[in-house]
C-alpha cells in the first residue's frame, strides 16, 4: 500500500490550497479514505472522509471550508481547502485503514 500526499505549501490567511493523495497497492475504488493532520496543538486531528460511494464526512472544524473528493480513474483523493486560517497549519496526511502517507506541509501565515 502506498499513499503519497502533495500540494502543500505556504499561503496567506484566507487563501486556498488543493491537496492530492495518490494511491496504489490496493483496490482504490472500494476503499474509504481519510484526511487527518498533525498540528502544533493536536497530535492528530481528523478532518474528513470519503467513502467508496462518494459519501463524505467532515470535522466541524473544517466543514464548510474544506471539500473532499475522489477520482477513481486516477486512484486519487483530493482535499480542497478554502478560507485557510493560521490554525490550519500542520502536516496533512491521507490514510486508508492503518496506512498513512508521508504527509505534506501546509503553512498559513501572513
Amino acid at each position: 500500500v502506498q499513499l503519497v500526499e502533495s500540494g502543500g505549501g505556504l499561503v496567506q490567511p484566507g487563501e486556498s490550497l488543493k491537496l492530492s493523495c495518490a494511491s496504489s497497492g490496493f483496490t482504490f475504488s472500494t476503499s474509504t479514505v481519510n484526511w487527518v493532520r498533525r498540528t502544533p496543538y493536536k497530535e492528530y486531528e481528523y478532518l474528513s472522509t470519503i467513502a467508496s460511494d462518494g459519501t463524505t464526512f467532515y470535522s466541524p472544524s473544517v466543514k464548510g471550508r474544506f471539500t473532499i473528493s475522489r477520482d477513481n480513474a486516477k486512484n486519487t483523493v483530493y482535499l480542497q481547502m478554502n478560507s485557510l486560517k493560521p490554525e490550519d497549519t500542520g502536516v496533512y496526511y491521507c490514510s486508508r485503514g492503518g496506512d498513512r502517507g508521508q504527509g505534506t506541509q501546509v503553512t498559513v501565515s501572513s
